[in-house]
């Protein structure tokens, strides 16, 4: 059973820091595709920033450009999603997701089968 677990969410003050931690289990090591989204009420939700365990490739939201950084520690099948320089639109719920078995290349938002529960991040003014 895939089990995508979030932690690190929390208020901040913008400009501040934040680092969120997806610790995966319940799959294979093999090529995935892991993800950061986030959502806030009325809106659809965004993806934020990618990463493929295969290459070790990432991409990002241009809203997270420069400023995030999504990393993964292999030992312990954990993703980070480090967020710098915090804004209060940055405000959201956060989710991890996996889509298995997939290179990040050939994935669509909506092909993400496996996600957390979501954590929480608020950035105050």
């Amino acid at each position: 059973q895939v089990q995508l677990v979030e932690s690190g969410g929390g208020s901040v003050q913008a400009g501040g820091s934040l680092r969120l931690s997806c610790a995966a289990s319940g799959y294979a090591d093999s090529r995935h595709c892991m993800a950061w989204f986030r959502q806030v009420p009325v809106k659809e939700r965004e993806v934020v920033a990618t990463i493929d365990t295969g290459d070790g490739d990432t991409s990002y939201a241009d809203s997270a450009k420069g400023r995030f950084t999504i990393s993964r520690d292999s030992a312990k099948n954990t993703v980070y999603l480090q967020m710098n320089s915090l804004k209060p639109e940055d405000s959201a719920m956060y989710y991890c997701a996996a889509a298995l078995y997939r290179a990040c290349h050939w994935v669509r938002p909506r092909e993400f089968g496996d996600w957390g529960q979501g954590t929480q991040v608020t950035v105050s003014s």
